[in-house]
């Protein structure tokens, strides 16, 4: 008798897995989902603009991966499970297109980014008054940024300082996060004194509070040019579609320039 019971219970399960597939708990269709890798300079404004999103498009759900853009791509030219890509360098996709690895013309440029020298609102340097001359604080143990050899703010951060003539003074004092979120994350933290990060993030509503900064000169460091793609391996290109449509529509523009972004013709 104990076979038959087990084939029923075999074949049961089966019939749930099947059905749970198939539809929601209410009975509808399940939602397309939109598997995105993101640079980590979008942390706050994409989680705004991927709300937005969702209340005109129920039908779509969205899930976000952070990072820093040189490992992501890495990562995708092994085909990580992704549909889109927002890189925080433009050359990024393009190098994906390149090696055949997203859609025919898939790729797209969304964003301007910016960078700031980035304090606690608890730290006596007067970053908004010395600009760059700030890193020549002898209180200054700790400068964090991204990692330059993989994190697209953290080349800009760099570059900024050789500009300034202020990197070999700080070359050996500084810390590198694994993308420009972590950089911001050792300078609240209190791991660093002083940082150069996004200025999307020195926005944040988080953020803006905790801190003070000081922008740095757009001519000082190259183009930070961001854009995406979608991949080739995509589950459900119309869904990954719609979201580009989305994000570079009226409603994503406007909450990219809130982020400090500038924007692809302005």
């Amino acid at each position: 008798m104990a076979k038959p019971r087990i084939a029923f219970f075999v074949v049961a399960a089966l019939a749930f897995v099947w059905g749970c597939g198939r539809s929601t708990p209410q009975g509808g269709s399940a939602p397309a989902v939109v598997r995105i890798a993101a640079a980590a300079d979008l942390r706050f404004a994409l989680d705004e603009l991927t709300a937005l999103f969702r209340k005109e498009h129920s039908d779509v759900a969205v899930s976000v991966s952070y990072g820093s853009s040189g490992t992501e791509y890495a990562q995708l030219l092994n085909r990580a499970p992704f549909d889109l890509f927002l890189s925080a360098d433009v050359t990024y996709p393009r190098q994906l297109a390149e090696r055949g690895l997203t859609l025919p013309d898939a790729e797209f440029t969304y964003a301007v980014g910016r960078i700031v020298l980035w304090v606690p609102a608890s730290s006596v340097i007067d970053v908004a008054r010395l600009g760059m001359s700030a890193l020549r604080e002898p209180t200054i143990s700790h400068v964090a940024i991204a990692n330059p050899e993989h994190a697209p703010y953290g080349r800009a951060a760099e570059a900024a300082m050789r500009s300034a003539g202020a990197y070999d003074l700080v070359k050996s004092k500084l810390v590198f996060g694994e993308n420009v979120s972590q950089a911001l994350q050792f300078v609240q933290s209190g791991a660093a004194d002083i940082g150069i990060v996004a200025l999307s993030l020195a926005l944040s509503p988080t953020v803006a509070d905790a801190g003070r900064f000081w922008e740095v000169p757009l001519d000082t460091y190259p183009r930070i040019e961001q854009g995406g793609t979608i991949l080739r391996w995509a589950s459900n290109p119309d869904a990954a579609r719609t979201f580009r449509s989305f994000m570079l529509g009226a409603d994503g523009r406007a909450v990219l320039k809130r982020y400090g972004f500038s924007l692809p013709g302005e």
